[in-house]
């Protein structure tokens, strides 16, 4: 039994002091964890299955019970996946050699392919560009800039909030720092009102501004590190790769076709309790004076930026650099003396490092399962049991769709459930045997699904980060959440039956 210690309250008696949550009631994720990776091992191994693929499909179902319960850190599962991947897969069979063993040093190998892959280069360059931001103030500044030409009205500082998601999401390639910069804009908007923080249009407006980074993390290729996941897999598996500017084309009707329904859902289901706020703007025009005139660091990374943009949008069709290599180069820039923006001693303790560590090894896991042959096996399965095997290529983007829109109620991190599922994705597109698929541009369409966390508040860091200013409750986030997702689904199937079939996609 929990025991509970006795402490001297405010008269100098002894007040029993809270009672510690028991070992077992705190580590109950990593416990159903180890027992699901222990019960797969020793399940019989199926026919067609390798033993290093049993392994993998272990190692899966530990990664996505941690992840899915948050039992431990990110980053610190990260480390633990490795460790389990080594020695597993050391201890297995070689798959292409059976009468061998792999061998713990090949095991760690797979473990730590991931931080081989490019895209990994670009998440941890993306996460530089945008602790820059941060630093030099320029992400406040450009959200100010563009809130401070919307009126006073309380729709049209929606709008504005919308607009403001929409420009900083080709700007800052973090979905989490994106949130973290907005929010105290948002608040110092609400505070300037002078309505109530918990009032029907404080927390329209901080609803509206996370969700906005959500849908266009789907718009744009470089918005969110979950897309360079799949991007990753499908250039290592599938030898293609997608352009920023493809990407783009795709993804663009669905962001500005979900903001509008955004607006609408908002203002609906949450009417503010005001009209129209007077000196509004003026309000926020004051907020953009006090950041004074734009420094020299500023004006460096509004340069370096926009001609990133330029690079990216541009890839394939003025110039053959990948959005990988140019955003290292642009990375390399803020650094070099004479043009630096800032030092590494600034930048170090802005970087979420669990993140790039996660990220590499998310990838590992999913090509260690793509290699032993666990996704394929796992895909027949799914296959089978949902019968894709011969259904039109609607038929799958719906039922995948919605299989990751469930599954992502469980998960806190788009990254991670990219990592566990998007390899399936693909070996699920290889199983079926509908004429003509593009698993390429079907891999693409369902990862823009991987970023519907529009549900709970758990469902991603940036909605953690507007919850944390209490302005609404997680009720609201809910029940708007649920209409934004059948939108968002309804959405999928429309744009799958016209725009992405005409697109070649479908």
């Amino acid at each position: 039994m929990a025991t509970i210690d006795a402490v001297s309250g405010p008269s100098g008696a002894n007040v029993p002091s809270p009672a510690k949550p028991s070992w077992l009631r705190s580590n109950w994720g990593v416990l159903l964890a180890v027992a699901a990776l222990v019960a797969v091992i020793w399940l019989p191994t199926p026919e067609g299955l390798s033993i290093a693929g049993q392994r993998m499909l272990a190692v899966l179902a530990f990664a996505v019970i941690v992840w899915m319960t948050e039992a431990l850190d990110y980053a610190v599962s990260a480390v633990v996946i490795a460790a389990l991947m080594a020695f597993l897969l050391g201890l297995a069979p070689n798959p292409a050699n059976p009468k061998v063993l792999l061998g713990t040093s090949a095991g760690l190998g797979l473990a730590f392919s991931g931080f081989a892959n490019t895209a990994l280069a670009l998440v941890a360059s993306a996460l530089f560009i945008a602790a820059a931001m941060t630093a030099t103030g320029l992400d406040k500044r450009i959200a100010l800039t563009i809130l401070s030409r919307v009126g006073g009205e309380v729709h049209h500082v929606v709008v504005g909030a919308i607009l403001v998601g929409f420009v900083m999401a080709f700007l800052v390639p973090s979905t989490t720092a994106r949130v973290a910069c907005l929010v105290p804009i948002m608040l110092g908007i609400i505070s300037a009102f002078g309505v109530n923080k918990k009032g029907a249009f404080a927390g329209m407006l901080m609803i509206t501004t996370v969700q906005t980074a959500s849908i266009w993390n789907v718009g744009i290729k470089t918005a969110a590190a979950q897309n360079m996941v799949a991007v990753g897999f499908i250039e290592k598996t599938l030898q293609k790769s997608i352009t920023w500017l493809e990407w783009f084309i795709a993804a663009a009707p669905f962001g500005i076709l979900m903001s509008i329904a955004l607006y609408f859902v908002m203002t609906w289901m949450m009417p503010a309790e005001v009209k129209e706020i007077p000196g509004g703007r003026e309000q926020i025009r004051q907020s953009l004076a006090d950041l004074g005139p734009m420094k020299t660091a500023e004006k460096k990374l509004l340069a370096i930026s926009l001609t990133l943009l330029l690079f990216w949008s541009t890839e394939g069709v003025l110039h053959k650099f990948d959005t990988s290599s140019t955003t290292l180069a642009a990375v390399a820039l803020m650094f070099l003396p004479g043009i630096g923006i800032m030092t590494w001693k600034d930048a170090q303790p802005r970087i979420p490092w669990g993140t790039i560590v996660l990220f590499g090894i998310g990838i590992s896991v999913g090509t260690a399962l793509l290699q032993t042959k666990g996704a394929a096996w796992l895909a027949d399965l799914a296959v089978a049991q949902f019968g894709l095997k011969y259904a039109t290529a609607l038929f799958i983007l719906g039922t995948l769709s919605l299989f990751l829109t469930l599954i992502h109620l469980g998960f806190a991190s788009a990254t991670a459930l990219a990592s566990a599922m998007i390899p399936i994705v693909i070996a699920v597109l290889q199983s079926v045997a509908t004429p003509g698929i593009n698993i390429v541009g079907m891999t693409m369409l369902l990862q823009f699904v991987v970023s519907f966390g529009f549900i709970l508040v758990v469902n991603a860091p940036q909605n953690m980060v507007a919850y944390g200013t209490e302005t609404f409750d997680a009720k609201d986030f809910v029940r708007t959440g649920l209409v934004l997702t059948v939108i968002a689904l309804a959405l999928v199937m429309l744009l799958g039956a016209t725009y992405w079939r005409w697109l070649g996609y479908i």
